[in-house]
């Protein structure tokens, strides 16, 4: 199979491990940045122009769409798929799962755990959107943050007004959530490739910090889902319509808690956490779909 890796760093550990992986299983691979294809639009004939050739020979491809990039991005997935193409992940899902608002919409429609959240249109009743949550401390989250940037813990009640009328005065759009105390800092990400749990991780973030991300020091370990994160994992990939998934979560006394489903998620970690190979999990996913 001719196999195309939408990409704009063929350097990323996660990109060169997806290459190697195809490689191996003797797939012709080719990494394409997505922001310089151009689309050509015509009736019955939709193709993607990229340096000096066509990519109508492209039997399958794999989205690594940066957050910065995701509305060209997933121009360039639909354009594919109007091809005929196959893809791991589909451009309507993509643009869904960057929308964090509407993501955990729809998990909740899915009748799946969350920690109790509130978004508003710039309230200025700040402590009723704390009652709505339990009070402080509470996290406040930009709904466009990445990687754990724009995540702040407010442990007092004044901390959090002060920083809830911050973000409003720059029109930044938040959400307030529920701290969530008995997950001490740490949270898992579950791999989750065709409706399969492949992987599954705890992350703990470094001493006096909230945060797990490993991109802010936290450390992974590989971890044993219980049935019923396992199941609440494969219902959150499923809800977001996701062949691959990266499913972060927090282990609370009521259950899991779904914080996040990554349209994206990185290789590397997961990887050396687990000792597993995703990146050939992956394609043969493709295999099996192509």
């Amino acid at each position: 199979m001719k196999i195309r890796i939408l990409s704009r760093n063929p350097r990323l550990y996660s990109t060169s491990r997806l290459v190697e992986a195809a490689k191996k299983r003797n797939h012709e691979v080719e990494v394409i940045d997505p922001i310089k294809c151009d689309l050509i639009i015509e009736k019955k004939k939709p193709s993607i122009f990229y340096k000096n050739h066509f990519l109508d020979d492209t039997d399958a491809v794999i989205p690594r769409i940066g957050a910065s990039v995701t509305f060209y991005g997933t121009a360039v997935v639909r354009q594919f798929e109007m091809m005929g193409t196959f893809t791991t992940t589909e451009s309507q899902a993509l643009v869904r799962s960057r929308d964090k608002l509407r993501s955990l919409q729809i998990l909740s429609r899915a009748r799946l755990g969350l920690p109790k959240t509130v978004f508003t249109n710039y309230s200025k009743d700040v402590t009723e959107i704390l009652e709505h949550v339990g009070g402080a401390p509470v996290i406040i989250k930009l709904l466009e943050g990445t990687q754990g940037l724009g995540v702040v813990l407010a442990e007092t009640q004044n901390a959090a007004e002060s920083v809830i009328e911050a973000f409003n005065g720059l029109q930044a759009r938040v959400i307030v959530q529920e701290f969530i105390k008995e997950a001490g800092g740490a949270d898992i990400r579950a791999f989750v490739v065709d409706g399969q749990v492949v992987g599954a991780m705890k992350r703990q973030g470094k001493e006096g910090e909230f945060r797990s991300n490993l991109h802010r020091g936290g450390s992974a370990s590989v971890i044993q889902l219980t049935d019923e994160e396992e199941n609440a994992a494969i219902k959150a990939a499923k809800a977001m319509a996701l062949g691959v998934a990266g499913v972060d979560m927090l282990q609370s006394s009521r259950g899991p808690l779904i914080l996040e489903v990554n349209s994206s998620p990185g290789l590397e970690g997961i990887e050396a956490a687990t000792g597993k190979d995703i990146a050939k999990t992956i394609i043969r996913y493709i295999e099996r779909n192509v």
